[in-house]
């Protein structure tokens, strides 16, 4: 993409492809051995405790015998591309931009069995949390 031996100069190429200058210098360093210890342990804790925040984890790898502050965690978390799995606040507020559908069974008045709509939910519990299962 980049000719460093062409007449025209590096900034410039860069401006026409539409990318900055520091991405055309930029070589990714690996990642060091005193990362990736505390990164396979994150990752472990995660697969056991997924709602674990930074701090958390933190706390988990000091009682592991590490010797980590909190932001070095979070900076490996957003490495390892880990998030802690915990409802975020409004979870039922809808989207402003979601159009609202009106009920259609809203004024009929339900005089027999299913006339309305049913469902009938299974909730099966598992090692870690419960699985619905849903009639199709």
């Amino acid at each position: 993409m980049i000719d460093l031996a062409a007449k025209l100069s590096v900034s410039r190429q860069a401006i026409v492809l539409g990318i900055s200058r520091g991405s055309v210098s930029y070589k990714p360093r690996p990642v060091s051995d005193a990362d990736l210890k505390p990164m396979h342990h994150i990752d472990k804790l995660h697969m056991e405790f997924p709602f674990a925040g930074s701090r958390m984890l933190q706390g988990l790898l000091v009682r592991e015998g590490f010797k980590v502050r909190r932001l070095p965690v979070v900076t490996l978390m957003k490495r390892l591309g880990i998030k802690a799995l915990y409802r975020r606040p409004n979870p039922s507020k809808p989207a402003p931009e979601h159009k609202i559908y009106p009920n259609p069974l809203r004024k009929l008045p339900i005089t027999r069995p299913n006339q309305g709509l049913a469902m009938d939910i299974a909730h099966i519990p598992m090692a870690r949390g419960f699985i619905c299962l849903k009639p199709v």
